[in-house]
């Protein structure tokens, strides 16, 4: 029963799985894992190679051969437990469109404490994790949907910056399970954080997608709240400019708050 189940559960799935491995650097990384087993038992070709088994067969592996595959495939499996059977290259860094400020060690609390009235969600991520490289593209489309001037979205690469994931309490250990972290920042203060840590330091297992963000942040409301401070900004400025004329009898032009932000600058590596 167990095994059906599974087999239902693979060919429900098996559409997405598809649409998962079509990808260039996943098709490259499975032609290159298998391409010297090919050109090692292919006829015609693995007699040019050359060999040092004792009967000359260059057609079959020796045994610093296979010693050497049975290293790196236990070293895969290590590495990533999904890699079974397919040694994967990591996803390339996404660098489409997005609306979010890259802190580093010296900038970070600077941005965080210079408005109150500002509400931040920062993410803290290291380049070399590939959820986090999975977690990017997510979060880049948040920060086009959501950003504002009362609602910004900021990253940091405590993969480079020790201090700050000692300092935001955001382990990098791989057996932690807390990479990416996403914390939202209210006044300076964290409020919140997903995923959230127990006792031994681990992450609570949580899925990182765009719902449960959207959801657990309540990212609508804090939208809609940050418009309505964006507004009333710009209507006590106009007020205040329009009631304070220059010398000669020419009134101020009112300065105009612009909701949307540029677009902030490309990853600082």
């Amino acid at each position: 029963m167990g095994l059906l189940t599974g087999l239902c559960a693979f060919l429900y799935h098996l559409p997405q799985i598809y649409k998962w491995l079509l990808k260039p650097y996943y098709i490259t990384s499975f032609l290159l894992t298998i391409s010297f087993v090919v050109v090692r038992k292919t006829p015609g070709l693995c007699e040019h190679l050359v060999t040092q088994r004792e009967d000359g067969n260059s057609c079959d592996f020796d045994w610093r051969e296979l010693e050497i595959l049975m290293f790196l495939s236990a070293i895969v499996m290590m590495k990533n437990r999904r890699a079974t059977f397919v040694m994967t290259c990591q996803p390339p860094l996404y660098m489409g469109p997005e609306y979010i400020k890259y802190f580093s060690d010296k900038t970070i609390d600077e941005e965080l404490q210079r408005d109150s009235r500002v509400t931040w969600l920062v993410e803290f991520y290291a380049n070399w994790s590939s959820d986090c490289q999975s977690f990017a593209p997510i979060f880049a489309n948040l920060s086009l949907n959501y950003n504002c001037a009362g609602l910004r979205f900021g990253k940091i690469d405590i993969g480079r910056y020790e201090e700050v994931s000692k300092k935001y309490r955001v382990s990098t250990s791989p057996l932690a399970k807390q990479l990416p972290s996403v914390v939202l920042f209210q006044g300076g203060r964290e409020v919140m954080r997903r995923p959230m840590v127990d006792s031994k330091g681990r992450a609570v297992s949580w899925t990182m997608n765009e719902e449960n963000i959207i959801r657990e942040f309540n990212l609508n409301e804090l939208f809609q709240k940050s418009k309505k401070l964006n507004k009333s900004r710009g209507s006590k400025e106009e007020e205040q400019n329009g009631s304070q004329p220059q010398e000669g009898g020419e009134e101020l032009p009112p300065d105009t708050d612009n909701t949307e932000q540029p677009k902030e600058s490309k990853k600082d590596q």
